[in-house]
């Protein structure tokens, strides 16, 4: 490790350069101590107090959580994240490796002094790269918010000038280290914008500038009353139906009878019964996320009624692949994810306990009970040979994961069934874990996968069951899984 560079020492030899730098940042320092700044004395103490240890943002990021929306939400947390890796980096290295002491107070009123005066070294600081970390990991995943949060970011730092306990060359360093934090943060998680998949292939869906021939149907269960009421005022003459989970099929049903284009908002069982009618009428289809996960409107970029209300106002509408199963007399379409073994049992087990305990204690609950269980593994003929399985899954088009996100689809026409395989055996819950870990494009002794247009099981057991789109059934025999390429036309905002 280098040692650390000492400011406070002169060393021997000729520094021009560097004794000019640090001559004008100290003029500057002084210039601003001079300078009269309007209206900043009874703001920017108060201000630069309360971005201590970050409570200013934590705050911030509450606040900017609460409108309830999934892009202000993942903002929040991007610039909490950038936050926290900027903190890490100055007070691991930042601050160790230049030992530079404050700037004299004297030049400074006492009126803008700080109570506390603070001890670590000057440089870089700590407050300019909190705020610009936070400002700039909330702009990458939302411009407006981060426009909105930018002036506060841009006070903080300059604050510690005017308090007098940073030099301005220190404020610069901060605010670039933060910012640099922020685009590490966006490479190791990917915003939104970079993962969106490719507005292809276009397809010719009505424009329906008030929504008016637009029939959007809303599973109550959802929680949908807020985004209806979004969608309502982006689209004041679409007809908007509220009903009860049981009633979601036959509404769609009349729905699609009146409709020029037919809307949804509800999980993606929902989302799975409003496209299996769309289908068969031949409409387009709006999706508006109103479920837990929302895969397929996230992979579509769609994310609330504002953005959806553009696509159908501006007639924005792709192709997409649809999945489908035929297993005897059962047909059924998925737009996300079929799979057979444990994943199937663990939905059915979360359902039994999630309405007693809760959702998420459920899950947990579901997943020990399910990896504890001594029954065999899943039985099946994969051509023409019998494997035992722990899992399988099949996706509809390619499921990718980007650097530490889970696995998202950045093209939903390209018709490839991605299928993934867990082999049977003993320790399920370390063959599992090694598979989620192994990714899409590696192979494991627990693992494999491959890319296939059609595929056929045979000598599944009666009564196994399926999950599909969040939704389970049983199946037995021989099963089909193919592709229907570009099959359903989607209204998606468009870049």
């Amino acid at each position: 490790m280098s040692p650390d560079v000492d400011l406070t020492v002169p060393k021997p030899g000729r520094h021009a350069l560097r004794d000019r730098l640090l001559a004008l940042d100290s003029r500057l320092f002084e210039i601003a101590a001079e300078r009269n700044w309007p209206f900043a004395e009874p703001v920017l103490p108060r201000l630069s107090r309360s971005a201590n240890h970050g409570v200013l943002w934590f705050a911030t990021a509450a606040a900017v959580a609460a409108t309830r929306t999934p892009r202000a939400r993942r903002a929040a947390a991007r610039g909490l994240a950038s936050l926290a890796l900027a903190s890490l980096t100055i007070n691991t290295l930042g601050k160790r490796s230049v030992r530079r002491p404050r700037p004299l107070l004297d030049p400074v009123p006492a009126v803008r002094h700080l109570k506390r005066q603070p001890i670590t070294t000057s440089f870089p600081s700590g407050h300019a790269a909190s705020a610009a970390a936070f400002a700039a990991g909330v702009a990458l995943e939302s411009p407006a918010w981060g426009a909105a949060v930018a002036p506060v970011a841009f006070s903080v730092a300059m604050s510690r000038v005017y308090t007098g306990v940073h030099f301005p060359s220190d404020v610069l360093a901060g605010a670039a280290l933060g910012a640099g934090a922020a685009f590490a943060v966006r490479a190791l998680v990917p915003t939104r914008a970079q993962t969106g998949p490719p507005p292809r292939p276009r397809a010719a869906a009505p424009a329906l500038p008030g929504g008016e021939g637009l029939v959007v149907v809303a599973n109550r269960a959802s929680g949908s009353a807020d985004r209806m009421r979004v969608l309502h005022r982006e689209l004041p003459e679409a007809e908007l139906v509220e009903c009860e989970p049981g009633e979601v099929k036959d509404e769609l049903a009349k729905a699609a009878l009146r409709a020029r284009a037919l809307g949804v908002c509800g999980g993606d069982g929902t989302v799975n019964a409003a496209a299996e009618i769309a289908l068969r009428h031949g409409l387009p289809l709006a999706v508006l996320p109103g479920g837990t996960l929302n895969h397929f409107a996230h992979d579509l970029s769609v994310e609330d009624g504002r953005s959806i209300g553009r696509a159908v106002r501006e007639g924005e509408a792709v192709r997409v692949d649809v999945g489908r199963f035929t297993s005897g007399g059962l047909t059924g379409i998925f737009l996300n994810t079929l799979s057979l073994g444990v994943y199937p049992e663990l939905v059915r087990e979360r359902e039994r306990w999630a309405h007693r305990i809760g959702a998420w204690p459920a899950e947990v609950l579901a997943v020990l009970r399910v990896l504890r269980t001594d029954r065999q593994p899943l039985q099946v003929e994969l051509r023409g040979e019998t494997h035992p399985l722990w899992l399988l899954f099949v996706g509809n088009c390619l499921y990718h994961r980007l650097a530490l996100t889970p696995g998202r689809r950045t093209d939903l026409a390209d018709g490839q069934l991605d299928v993934r395989v867990v082999h049977g055996g003993r320790h399920p819950a370390l063959r599992l874990l090694s598979a989620a870990l192994a990714g899409p494009l590696t192979r494991s002794p627990a693992h494999a996968e491959a890319r296939v247009s059609r595929l056929r099981l045979t000598g599944i057991a009666a009564g196994t069951p399926l999950a599909y789109d969040g939704e389970v059934t049983d199946v037995t025999g021989e099963m089909t899984v193919e592709k229907l390429p570009e099959a359903l036309t989607v209204y998606r905002p468009l870049p």
